[in-house]
């Protein structure tokens, strides 16, 4: 896969069991020194949908993906031409939320912390 993280290009492959798996490897590969909290992620289901089945090989896919990271699970969707454009969306937005979801317990947690100090 090719992408840019934070301006930075990344051009990456990888391998596995099938092609959504080398798909999140590549993606996970590529995004790995820029968020190493990705780590505690992981694709726990993956399910695929063809929408308007009459239609042939024109028809849309629609991917379910269900992730977590052992402090919450999530689903995301992606639709597409095909099951490569679909499982691509659903992925990135798994991984978009992932970030948001820790950039927001972080935050959380930062304003828990007491304030200490002398008046």
């Amino acid at each position: 896969i090719k992408l840019r993280v934070k301006g930075i290009p990344e051009h990456t492959a990888a391998e596995g069991n099938g092609p959504v798996s080398a798909l999140d490897a590549a993606l996970r590969k590529a995004l790995d020194e820029f968020y190493p909290n990705l780590k505690t992620m992981s694709l726990r289901d993956y399910k695929v949908r063809i929408l308007e089945g009459t239609a042939g090989t024109s028809a849309k896919t629609r991917v379910l993906i269900t992730s977590g990271d052992g402090h919450e699970t999530w689903g995301t969707v992606g639709v597409g031409h095909n099951i490569i454009e679909a499982s691509w969306q659903a992925l990135v937005d798994s991984v978009d939320y992932k970030l948001r979801m820790d950039e927001k317990r972080s935050r959380k947690e930062t304003t828990k912390q007491p304030v200490s100090g002398n008046p």
